[in-house]
């Protein structure tokens, strides 16, 4: 894209180049799991809209500005590939300086109304788990090693905690159950998508885990790392957190991603891998989702289990 091009986009830059900055798709993943942290921290009927309301909107205005400051430094290997080349900075649809001065603003917001309306420890794990994406994942992990998303993970585990800890005030061995299915989901979940694009992170340098290690290797680690999610997403019931109900459908959903992993792993269909991606989005949704209708539906259920 030529000069004159860039400087005539960016004429006609709106709100929605200023959104997809954000990767709303991400964050609201990421909103829904603080969301459900909010209500398992909460006792049922007595959840405080405005808990609710200001701390997703602090958490998501923080998930948003690492957002926004992962595309500012990937600008240029973005432009390079497919996946990401439509971006509103590698189009020259946003500037390199205002994209920094949107993601600072709404950093300064997150820390503003956490630390203001909901407590200080919120706004600091919020804050820790921003610069942990933006700047030490991106920065330095991504570029460093093919473990980046393993090490780096913990940043994109941390908002059911966040919610936790926006009700409670402390960091509760429950909300780090959370975190740690999160965590063990993050390699499956990523690395699906990155056999897919194997050829595009190549085409760049970035040595993610099917570029230097070849894809075989890839599918088994994935395989390796959804037991590991399979066992975490037990704990909640093993640690009387949360009940069948709950039990019942993470095993379910569970038996539906080794399902998934065999047919990636062994099918010859060429999108096994992103068919696996996609699956594991909706699985963690579904499986929260069951979080919730086990905290609410408990005192009707159990009666009848035991």
């Amino acid at each position: 894209m030529n000069t004159q091009t860039i400087e005539n986009t960016k004429e006609n830059t709106t709100w929605r180049d200023y959104f997809a900055l954000c990767k709303p798709k991400v964050v609201a993943l990421l909103l829904l799991t603080s969301v459900v942290g909010v209500v398992l921290a909460s006792q049922p009927g007595e959840i405080s809209l405005f808990i609710l309301i200001l701390s997703s909107l602090g958490i998501g205005l923080g998930a948003a500005a690492g957002a926004a400051i992962n595309q500012i430094v990937e600008r240029e290997i973005d432009a390079r590939m497919a996946r990401t080349e439509n971006r509103p900075l590698p189009q020259g649809r946003v500037s390199q300086q205002n994209a920094f001065v949107f993601a600072m603003l709404m950093a300064t917001v997150s820390v503003f109304v956490l630390t203001a309306w909901i407590n200080t420890l919120t706004a600091v794990l919020t804050f820790a788990s921003m610069i942990g994406y933006a700047v030490i994942y991106t920065m330095y992990l991504k570029k460093a090693t093919p473990q980046n998303i393993v090490i780096g993970g913990l940043a994109g585990a941390t908002p059911p905690l966040l919610g936790w800890t926006s009700v409670t005030g402390s960091v509760d061995p429950h909300g780090l159950l959370l975190v740690l299915i999160i965590y063990t989901w993050t390699p499956p979940h990523f690395w699906a998508l990155a056999i897919h694009r194997r050829d595009d992170y190549a085409k760049v340098n970035l040595p993610m885990l099917p570029v230097t290690h070849g894809i075989e290797f890839t599918k088994y680690s994935i395989l390796g790392y959804t037991i590991l999610m399979f066992i975490a997403t037990l704990l909640p019931y093993l640690a009387y957190m949360r009940g069948e109900l709950y039990l019942i459908c993470a095993v379910l959903l569970g038996f539906y991603f080794f399902y998934k992993v065999f047919m990636l792993m062994f099918s010859e269909k060429k999108n096994a891998a992103i068919s696996t991606f996609v699956y594991s989005i909706n699985y963690l949704m579904l499986l929260f989702i069951a979080m919730v209708a086990d905290h609410y539906f408990a005192p009707f259920v159990y009666p009848y289990f035991h």
